[in-house]
């Protein structure tokens, strides 16, 4: 039998992608949630060590946020664990509070941070403002990446040399000038374990891509590690790696002030990257993406995650990539990873920590290296050049000053660039009759952009030859208005007066309308019959 598999009503809060669930998709997403789990997990663990936490950090990163998004998220296929992005701004945003590497200090931070990062998604839930998030611009979002992938790559360069150098999240310039400081301390058998991890993943992306690299290159470094002489040649491990489930823990509250910023900018490209994964995964045949509904999944994911030592979480491309490409149907498939990690945190401790601290920096450059687009910045330079310098900018900020001025650059150079598309003025000059005519607004007005509208129009009226005694104003797309945005209107409606021009308005909404009619002004309007319901009726009234 293949029916489906319990209530559409009862799965609509909670499981919504197992609503419909039918039998014959189980096998799928068992391999799917495997094949995932072969990628995410040993990555988790690689992402972790950005940070310069302990991996099982980035272990319990495939547990409790996965299951929450598995509970509550909307896309089918998407695998929510943490990224090289978020893991970046973590690092960044930890050093800013000059806690320790590795420290319980670190510890309790990481869960203040994640914490709020999951608080400030969920105050963007609460607030509706979803579809505000998503207008982020594709330029600042590649100049984000840009910058971390440069910063991160140069970051692991100690590690991948066996030399002593400051990680990524010191920043770009200082992590270079310390690796280049230690070069002559560069250990051979390591160098040669990183380029062989490295050839290996990027042949394997290349040519079989289905082959689960991460996993292979990881259990191939354990296995060098284990039963040759690599640490005897010098060739550093990562720390011993507990057995066990995480325990709950609290956040450590003296240094919030400092984690706000990060946990903003961490929270913004979280919901960025979830969104963009998973409508760039999601099937045709797929309920479409409610971005509301993301901002809560994964805002919970992370507020529950946050109480036992998870990095911040978001979908991640490469695992749901491989989740979707191996068949997932549903969530059901992330659970199958969140067993896998559930299961190696609990008998694969001691194997784990035969790992090479260079293979899993060769996981970290590999993926890392990726996020530099060269090809998306030329694209952008071809077709829009103000995109390219937004993501320019937003790059070179980032490997200079710092991830989170650049998060925060990009943003600002975002919404200056709506607020200018928004606030230039958008109208025209519908029809003429006799000395009366019609302008449309093209746009709603709002407090920012109706004192540009309002010159626009004088200026329309003072070029009119034959001069004209009546304008109408089409007001159609005022659907809402302020007290500010009428008294511009009235301030317009006497400066034409001064001019012994009349002024009519016309197709007011009822929105608008209900507002309007609170107003002196207006009513002294509709007194004087120069309120309108359509554009015509005003232009034969103004000349008849």
């Amino acid at each position: 039998m293949s029916g489906p598999i319990g209530s559409p009503e009862r799965a609509r809060w909670f499981f919504p992608t197992l609503a419909h669930y039918r039998r014959r998709w189980l096998g799928a997403d068992v391999v799917a949630g495997l094949s995932a789990g072969a990628v995410v997990v040993p990555q988790a663990m690689a992402y972790a060590t950005i940070a310069s936490l302990p991996v099982q950090v980035g272990l319990y990163t495939c547990m409790v946020p996965m299951l929450v998004y598995a509970m509550l998220g909307g896309s089918r296929a998407m695998s929510t664990s943490t990224t090289s992005t978020i893991a970046t701004l973590t690092a960044t945003t930890l050093v800013s509070t000059g806690v320790a590497a590795g420290s319980d200090d670190a510890l309790g931070s990481l869960i203040t941070l994640t914490l709020l990062c999951g608080l400030f998604l969920l105050i963007l839930r609460l607030l509706r403002l979803g579809s505000i998030v998503e207008s982020i611009s594709t330029a600042t979002v590649l100049g984000v990446q840009v910058g971390v992938g440069a910063t991160v790559a140069v970051g692991q360069l100690g590690t991948l040399l066996g030399v002593d150098a400051d990680p990524s999240g010191h920043g770009f310039v200082r992590s270079l000038a310390s690796t280049i400081g230690e070069l002559s301390a560069v250990n051979g058998p390591t160098v040669a374990l990183s380029v062989g991890s490295i050839a290996t993943l990027l042949l394997l992306n290349r040519f079989a891509p289905k082959v689960p690299g991460a996993l292979l290159v990881v259990c191939g470094g354990i296995l060098l590690s284990a039963f040759t002489g690599l640490q005897d040649a010098g060739v550093k491990r990562i720390d011993q790696v507990p057995q066990g489930l995480p325990t709950p823990d609290l956040p450590r509250l003296e240094d919030i002030e400092l984690l706000v910023p990060g946990a903003l900018a961490i929270a913004l490209m979280a919901f960025l990257e979830s969104i963009a994964v998973s409508r760039g995964i999601r099937d045709v045949r797929d309920p479409q993406i409610d971005s509301n509904r993301e901002l809560l999944a994964v805002s919970t994911a992370n507020i529950a995650g946050s109480f036992f030592t998870t990095l911040p979480a978001a979908g991640g491309f490469s695992q749901s990539a491989v989740n979707k490409g191996a068949g997932a149907r549903s969530q059901l498939a992330q659970l199958v990873t969140v067993v896998l990690a559930v299961l190696v945190a609990l008998l694969l401790g001691p194997v784990l920590s035969e790992l090479p601290q260079a293979t899993l920096a060769s996981l970290v450059f590999v993926a890392v290296v990726g996020l530099i687009k060269l090809g998306d910045l030329f694209r952008l330079a071809r077709i829009s050049p103000v995109d390219f310098w937004v993501a320019s900018a937003t790059a070179l900020i980032g490997v200079t000053a710092g991830l989170l001025p650049a998060v925060a650059t990009g943003v600002v150079i975002t919404l200056g660039l709506v607020l200018r598309e928004l606030n230039t003025p958008r109208l025209s000059l519908e029809t003429r009759r006799g000395d009366a005519i019609a302008v449309r607004i093209r746009q709603g007005l709002y407090t920012a952009n109706v004192s540009a509208y309002m010159r626009a129009v004088v200026d329309l009226v003072a070029v009119q030859d034959p001069p004209v005694t009546a304008v109408v104003l089409d007001l159609r797309r005022m659907e809402a208005t302020t007290i500010t945005v009428l008294d511009a209107l009235s301030d317009l409606d006497r400066e034409l007066a001064a001019g012994d021009t009349t002024l009519y308005v016309a197709a007011v909404p009822a929105g608008g309308r209900r507002v309007a009619e609170r107003v002196r002004w207006y009513q002294d309007l509709q007194e004087q019959g120069r309120v309108h319901a359509t554009v015509d009726e005003a232009l034969a009234v103004a000349a008849p």
